[in-house]
């Protein structure tokens, strides 16, 4: 395993809101948990494949970026970005209806209240609104993809 697909893990598990995650392949067996105080520890034991396996090597405290807190972005300044969760499970739509432009665009200013996306559950569809002023920087989902609830949706800069 390379530090490619942990880091594809660790987003993944920061995505879902997971607490803890166990991967075991062949004799590779990695455990990912964030302890109370929200840093993140792993196991990894150490694998000679020579010989043996060794002990397994003692946890190792993780800094992650948790939700508000300052994200570095490419022009290398700190910002504090509000992500939009998915408030239900359902289907995921930029506009209201196909081929019809998307209520918002990246880099455009947002209004609190101005409707971000829609998500279709139950063949109803389900206005999803700014809570505040912002920029939009950055969309997580693709229209058309199924989201669950809580998933991230949009990233958002304060205005």
């Amino acid at each position: 395993m390379n530090l490619d697909e942990i880091k594809q893990i660790l987003e993944m598990m920061r995505e879902h809101e997971l607490a803890e995650f166990e991967l075991e392949r062949d004799d590779f067996k990695l455990r990912l948990r964030k302890n109370a105080a929200g840093q993140w520890t792993t196991q990894i034991p150490q694998m000679n494949f020579m010989t043996a396996p060794a002990a397994a090597a003692p946890p190792v405290a993780v800094p992650l970026p948790v939700a508000g807190e300052p994200v570095l972005t490419a022009a290398g300044e700190d910002v504090d970005l509000t992500i939009v969760k998915s408030p239900i499970v359902g289907t995921f739509y930029r506009s209201s209806e196909p081929g019809a432009k998307p209520f918002v665009e990246l880099g455009q200013p947002v209004r609190k209240g101005q409707v971000l996306c829609i998500i279709e559950a139950m063949k109803l569809m389900n206005e999803i609104t700014a809570d505040s002023d912002g920029e939009l920087v950055k969309a997580y989902v693709e229209n058309g993809q199924a989201v669950q609830y809580g998933e991230r949706l949009f990233a958002m800069k304060p205005a």
